[in-house]
């Protein structure tokens, strides 16, 4: 007797990220990370990446744009666990190390075709005032160690962020081509 082999189904994203504003920051760079399910595998393409360092534009808006290619494609046998891109932003501070200037997490959207989607970003906050103190001193900001904990709700229920960012600032997830689901044997 024959078992039928279990079909799964593919998502390709192709996109970039296209700019950000953040009016007080300039010489930023960008970085993104997938999270997904257990049952979600990559495929083909990068799950990680790095951009450039950008500066602002010398336009009113002053943007920040990276146009940074995003290509990666993931298979998985249900939808538990869609994949979420995780952003990072870095820049210098004012003594000249790298500091974080925003997280921030979306699901890649769930149907086929254009997208363009607009990420909100944080920062995480020093619990007390002592901490602040000394985290500007030493030119070292809080963080995450990993940064895919920005897309888990468990863990972060009694954590300290701070909208240091305007709400008018935001990273552009935009897709080249189109985003594609398909859905095939394996």
């Amino acid at each position: 007797m024959a078992t039928a082999s279990p079909s799964v189904f593919l998502l390709m994203v192709n996109g970039q990220v296209e700019s950000a504003q953040f009016p007080e920051y300039d010489d930023l760079y960008c970085k993104y990370c997938f999270v997904y399910g257990q049952d979600w595998a990559p495929t083909a393409g990068l799950e990680e990446g790095i951009s450039q360092i950008t500066s602002k534009s010398q336009d009113v808006r002053q943007a920040l744009v990276w146009n940074f290619p995003i290509d990666v494609t993931f298979k998985s046998t249900n939808p538990y666990g869609w994949p979420q891109i995780v952003l990072s932003v870095y820049g210098p501070d004012v003594f000249g190390n790298d500091v974080v200037r925003g997280y921030g997490a979306v699901h890649v959207p769930f149907s086929p075709g254009r997208h363009k989607r607009t990420i909100p970003m944080f920062v995480p906050e020093s619990t007390s005032k002592l901490q602040k103190f000394t985290s500007w001193f030493m030119g070292r900001r809080p963080e995450y160690t990993d940064p895919k904990v920005v897309a888990q709700g468990e863990g972060r229920e009694d954590e300290n962020t701070e909208a240091e960012i305007p709400r008018s600032t935001w990273v552009c997830l935009c897709p080249i081509p189109a985003l594609m689901l398909s859905f095939c044997p394996q």
